[in-house]
This record gives structure tokens, sequence and C-alpha cells, in this order.
């Protein structure tokens, strides 16, 4: 099977295709390797929300039941993680419909990782939250 520049050097292939899209140059187009490559940006944009919101989700955990441990630091990872939510969601508003879906899937993630860091196991088996409280500025369970 012979070598395309997709499988040789991609960095060239983007440069190629980029080229032959701006000269509409249509027939030329790596068309299957097109659509898997803009499949995946989609797909790594739902990635980086549900790994935010898993990050979001286990300092809320943290928040809740260490509250001895409350911290500055802790908060303000609570707000950026929101901020780069927000981010993300003004990019691709079309992932707000997920959100509820989203949240159910990051919430495993969250709760491992909260456990493994702070040795509770109390820690409910389901997300305690909805998708507006996690994602409102000012909540901050107690």
């Amino acid at each position: 099977m012979a070598s395309t520049l997709y499988d040789r050097d991609f960095v060239a292939w983007t440069e190629q295709q980029a080229a032959l899209l701006r000269g509409n140059d249509l027939s030329a187009l790596d068309r299957e390797h097109l659509a898997e490559e803009i499949e995946s940006v989609g797909a790594r944009e739902r990635r980086e929300l549900r790994r935010r919101l898993a990050r979001l989700l286990q300092h809320l955990l943290k928040w809740t039941y260490q509250p001895e441990l409350r911290s500055r630091s802790w908060a303000a990872t609570i707000q950026a993680q929101r901020d780069e939510l927000a981010a993300i969601l003004d990019d691709s508003p079309s992932l707000r419909p997920t959100l509820p879906d989203m949240l159910v899937r990051a919430y495993g993630p969250a709760r491992r990782w909260a456990l493994e860091e702070t040795g509770l196991l109390a820690l409910p088996e389901a997300c305690p939250w909805a998708v507006e409280q996690v994602f409102s500025p000012d909540f901050l369970p107690d």
C-alpha cells in the first residue's frame, strides 16, 4: 500500500489541504481524511468539556466534604474551571444540550479523583448537583 502525505507528514498534509481549500481546488482534496479530522476536532472539544467538568466536580466534592480544608486555592480552581467551561460553551454552543449527560459521565472520574486525593469514602454515588448549580458562579455547596 502506497504511503500518503497524510501518513508521512500530518502537518504538511494539513497545509496542503488548507491551500487546496483556499484555492478552491476541491477535486484534489483528501475528503476521507478531512472528514475524519473534522470529526476528531468535535470529539476533542467534547472530551475537553468532560475533563474540565470532572475537575470542577472534583473540587466541588472536596469543598463539600472537607469543609475544614477549604481554601482560596480551591475556590479559585472552581472559578477557573467554570470560566474555561464557559469559554468552551461560548465557542461551541451546540454542546449545551449535552450538559446533563456530560454531568453524569464526568461525575464518575470526578468522584474517583476526589476519593484518591482525600481518602473519603462517603462521597455520593451520583452527582448531587444540577447542571445549573454546577455552572453558577455564585454556587459553592455548604
